[in-house]
């Protein structure tokens, strides 16, 4: 995958990352597997300290290739126009990721790309947007043989301190603070033909894209059980017929859908305190008692027993050796 390559242009021991951060570094092999938008916040975070270098993300545009988008690279390749590559881009994007929202139109004497991404629970760093941005840049230059200078490129993100990695990756206009992420391109770059054009590979490729989506987007039901799952556990701990009811599916049909995507209700109910149980610690401010509950925990002692079975060591002193490493 390219986030390994990126992060291994910077020194990173990638696996080690993966592992410390309780991410599967197998599932990389795995087209299908999908990481959530908070796990990816949590690896550019620990990327980025690990490294020292905040435009870490820009890397991804060195390493992308229409490979690394499995079908949709592919179907991008043989469209004719790089505007027929993003309306297909935009289209399938749900393959590449769930939790980012794409949108190309025309705007300011050219086309845009917008890009929005989406936190589950904490707010996503520049660094997903940054690593998008710079990847399709990097597509278009690779579609079209040559190095494309968009009309500017807008970022949410305050001005950085070092500006040259941007310039370095965006030749063009810079505009930080921006309303949203941004790609803003010549009219005649995005209309001129692409020299990969293949109008009979391009509709080979919308059936093969066409489909996977439906079935992707049918099977997804472990993102939207964890989605349940978060909102309900502040009540108590969420019964599997409550969170079926809510995904109006009946409790068979959840409980196989999951099985189907490697999972099942306990191992995600389980998976998910885990992770919010970390999220939580990192806030001083919330008691373990606190924490207990808006876990779902009715009785505490049964909180401290789950922690230690997550991590070996208690919550109190998982919270003091963070704050003691956040503190060197």
């Amino acid at each position: 995958m390219g986030i390994v390559k990126a992060l291994e242009m910077d020194g990173l021991d990638c696996r080690m990352l993966f592992k410390q951060l309780g991410l599967d570094y197998d599932a990389l092999e795995d087209p299908d597997a999908r990481f959530p938008q908070d796990s990816m916040t949590r690896l550019w975070q620990r990327a980025v300290e690990l490294s020292g270098n905040p435009a870490i993300a820009l890397n991804m545009g060195k390493v992308v290739r229409p490979a690394s988008f499995h079908v949709v690279g592919y179907a991008l390749m043989s469209s004719r126009t790089l505007v027929e590559g993003f309306q297909r881009l935009v289209r399938y994007q749900r393959i590449i990721a769930e939790s980012a929202d794409l949108s190309f139109r025309q705007m300011e004497g050219g086309y845009g790309l917008v890009l929005t991404v989406h936190g589950d629970h904490l707010p996503p760093t520049r660094q997903s947007a940054e690593a998008s941005l710079a990847c399709a840049l990097a597509m278009c230059n690779w579609l079209t043989g040559r190095t494309l200078h968009p009309m500017k490129v807008l970022f949410q993100g305050a001005e950085p301190v070092d500006l040259a990695p941007y310039q370095q990756a965006f030749p063009a206009p810079l505009v930080f603070g921006a309303p949203y992420d941004a790609l803003i391109f010549e009219r005649s770059d995005m209309e001129a033909p692409l020299p990969t054009a293949n109008e009979a590979m391009a509709q080979l490729h919308d059936r093969f894209a066409g489909e996977y989506l439906a079935r992707f987007s049918e099977s997804r039901v472990t993102h939207q059980t964890r989605q349940v799952l978060c909102r309900l556990l502040p009540r108590g701990e969420p019964k599997r017929d409550v969170v079926a009811q809510t995904l109006h599916l009946s409790q068979r049909t959840l409980q196989r859908r999951l099985q189907e995507e490697g999972t099942s209700f306990q191992s995600l109910l389980d998976d998910t305190r885990r992770e919010l149980a970390e999220q939580y610690l990192a806030q001083p401010a919330l008691t373990l008692l606190e924490i207990a509950y808006l876990l779902g925990f009715a009785d505490p002692s049964n909180f401290f027993r789950a922690f230690r079975r997550w991590f070996d060591t208690t919550p109190g002193e998982y919270r003091a050796r963070s704050n003691g490493q956040a503190g060197q």
